[in-house]
């Protein structure tokens, strides 16, 4: 057995750092020796449920699986499912049920919902299903009252968000006015990046004009930035819990001819925010290697297959992105 204490070292067995490297560049590589070889017989089958597609950061994830899925097509069947916006909880909860049924070995989750979705996880793993947490992590809580213990391979999102929101508070200086736009509530990540954004605000001695949630979504926070412009015409920074939210920050911006003058941070590092990054119309963002971390979940499930046990948290890499960087 192999446990992991909060900070992702192992309290027992080899380091963490045996089992995963980072690299130069924060990417991720598996380091196992290859796959873990199993008792012979079919090809286990792996299923991934991931948040919405709508947004490029699980795009990015279901490309870099389904990248690791065709490299090793010998060792493992792969199935990729999404959501078809970020509060399409039903769909994840289907998904789960429909690999059960469809006798899936392992399942690798991002929940949308950190409670809601304990109690179908919590199903599969009594059909013997190996399930893998990724990205967000299920509630402690929940987890507890569903007599489960499963460990979680994510990152930092309070250190994330405190990365980004210390690169605002360094830039305005202190007394800074500046709004939060947040993810799901029902989210541990939405949580946790608010608590780190919160941080740097009480750190920063930044000046908190108004915080709501626009649910991860883009339209959502395009709208939802027009009205905190309307409503705090002082605005000079913007905190979002993800670059889908940062965009429609900008757009708003955008619109009022403000973009570059009221400082955006996001979270995710999307394809789509980095011209913006480049360009002034955002200060940063954070990576936090996505596709990695989905090809790590599946190596992770065939490793508890073959035998290993996993509790705690075992983190994966986080990043600060600034022009500098890109």
């Amino acid at each position: 057995m192999t446990s992991f204490s909060s900070d992702g070292r192992t309290l027992s067995g080899v380091s963490r750092r045996q089992l995963l490297l980072a690299g130069a560049a924060g990417s991720l590589v598996l380091v196992s020796g290859g796959l873990p070889v199993l008792a012979a017989g079919k090809k286990p089958k792996v299923g991934l449920v991931m948040k919405s597609l709508a947004n490029e950061f699980f795009k990015q994830m279901q490309a870099g699986a389904e990248k690791y899925a065709a490299e090793n097509k010998d060792k493992f069947d792969f199935k990729a499912v999404g959501m078809k916006d970020e509060r399409d909880f039903a769909a994840q909860v289907d998904a789960v049920e429909n690999f059960v049924t469809q006798k899936y070995d392992i399942i690798v989750v991002a929940p949308a919902d950190s409670k809601a979705m304990v109690t179908p996880l919590a199903k599969a793993l009594k059909a013997g299903v190996k399930v893998i947490n990724i990205d967000v992590e299920l509630d402690a809580g929940a987890k507890k009252s569903a007599g489960i213990d499963l460990a979680f391979f994510g990152p930092d999102n309070r250190g994330g968000a405190k990365l980004a929101g210390d690169a605002l508070a360094k830039a305005l200086g202190a007394g800074g006015k500046v709004v939060i736009l947040e993810g799901n509530p029902e989210a541990d990540n939405a949580q946790q990046r608010k608590a780190g954004f919160m941080d740097s605000i009480g750190e920063g001695k930044l000046n908190l004009l108004d915080s709501k949630t626009a649910h991860w979504e883009t339209e959502e926070a395009n709208t939802l930035m027009t009205n905190f412009l309307t409503q705090h015409q002082d605005i000079q920074g913007v905190m979002a819990a993800n670059d889908s939210m940062a965009l429609g920050v900008v757009k708003a911006l955008d619109a009022a001819g403000l973009a570059g003058k009221i400082l955006v941070v996001g979270f995710d590092n999307i394809p789509a925010v980095q011209p913006l990054i480049k360009g002034g119309k955002m200060l940063a963002t954070v990576e936090q290697y996505g596709a990695k971390m989905a090809a790590m979940g599946v190596d992770y499930g065939l490793r508890e297959m073959a035998g290993e046990t996993f509790t705690g948290w075992v983190k994966t890499d986080i990043k600060l992105i600034t022009a500098a960087d890109l």
